[in-house]
């Protein structure tokens, strides 16, 4: 994999010139670090935090979330992203990927289909068009990720045309995919999936987002059609002050091509305080109901209810690197923490993390 990504940047080194703005390069290489303790108070013995976790999901011991380093090349009518990570999020998050897979970030090309308007065609491996956090924690408003946000998904393959307006007020997408969160199709699956993306931002204290995916992600014999919509809105109401409000629903066939479905859905908000430039405080109340266990499978009698509470304190040492920690509080109908032996968990995190 070294010999290969190195191998990638001589090529991309051979094209490095400036841009018409002479202070754009071609290529622009970038990296992110972030490390971490967690301390979940249900003390797991194999280290590992419940299954619906994928972002620092290990207790008990320092570790990588997520290291990676882009090389993203824009000229003219053409630009591409490939980006190599590592740490326990990859570990988690791309399970289901052959190992070759397992530590590709982004991987993509795309190409610009009109001469005079913002509009292009991209290919490969992407972040998801779905919700408004990603796997870079520093830029999230917390710490961990949402449950919405680590039960839908992180990253997608395929195909998308994207649509920016001249006054950069809307955003407009339509995906094809090789299904929900894959690289490679599951086996035996030959339906591709669908999405769209539509981001509204009247004014710069204001984004509306909706996002969806249609498609399946079993074999065809089984086929279960999924149908998902997820919704957010940013509103910066004060200089000090924001908020984020997300909704996440999505319905399933219960049987091959039944006109029967079952139903999730997740609600969330977050609110930020800028106290100074270099010290803010968050705040996250959230819940996530799969009582059919489509998403979550528990094994329990009400599935998966679980709500959520969590409070966040961010000091950015330097503009790039930043300490934070958060106290999080998860509590579910049933039994299904500490191997089914209590319905709370109590987490303690913090992180270091940097970007350069």
């Amino acid at each position: 994999m070294k010999t290969i990504f190195c191998s990638l940047l001589s090529i991309f080194n051979t094209t490095i010139h400036p841009q018409t703005d002479t202070s754009k390069t071609a290529l622009n290489l970038s990296g992110y670090i972030e490390t971490y303790y967690a301390y979940d108070f249900n003390n797991p013995a194999n280290h590992t935090r419940p299954t619906f976790v994928y972002s620092h999901n290990r207790h008990n011991e320092i570790n990588l979330n997520l290291g990676f380093i882009k090389a993203a090349y824009e000229k003219n009518s053409v630009r591409a992203n490939l980006a190599l990570m590592t740490g326990t999020y990859a570990n988690a998050n791309l399970a289901a990927e052959p190992s070759v897979l397992k530590n590709i970030l982004e991987a993509n090309v795309g190409i610009k289909i009109s001469s005079n308007k913002n509009l292009w065609l991209d290919a490969g491996i992407f972040a998801a068009h779905i919700g408004f956090e990603s796997a870079v924690s520093k830029d999230c408003w917390t710490l961990s990720r949402s449950i919405l946000a680590d039960n839908s998904p992180y990253y997608e393959s395929g195909a998308k045309i994207n649509y920016t307006s001249d006054n950069s007020k809307w955003f407009l997408s339509a995906l094809v995919l090789n299904g929900w969160q894959r690289i490679e199709r599951v086996d035996g699956n030959n339906m591709p999936a669908f999405g769209h993306q539509i981001t509204y931002k009247p004014s710069s204290k204001v984004t509306l987002n909706s996002s969806s995916f249609v498609g399946s992600d079993s074999p065809d014999s089984l086929r279960l059609v999924r149908y998902f919509h997820n919704f957010y809105g940013i509103f910066q109401i004060h200089q000090k002050l924001g908020l984020i409000l997300g909704f996440d629903i999505g319905f399933q066939q219960k049987s091959l091509k039944s006109k029967q479905y079952t139903a999730w859905f997740s609600p969330v908000l977050i609110a930020k305080f800028l106290y100074s430039d270099k010290l803010n405080f968050s705040t996250r109340t959230e819940y996530y109901a799969d009582k059919s266990q489509v998403i979550v499978s528990t094994g329990s009698q009400n599935g998966f209810q679980t709500y959520g509470y969590s409070v966040n304190i961010d000091y950015n040492i330097t503009e790039k690197l930043v300490f934070r920690s958060e106290y999080k509080v998860l509590h579910s109908k049933d039994k299904i923490f500490a191997e089914g032996t209590k319905t709370n968990n109590h987490l303690l995190l913090t992180s270091l993390a940097i970007s350069f």
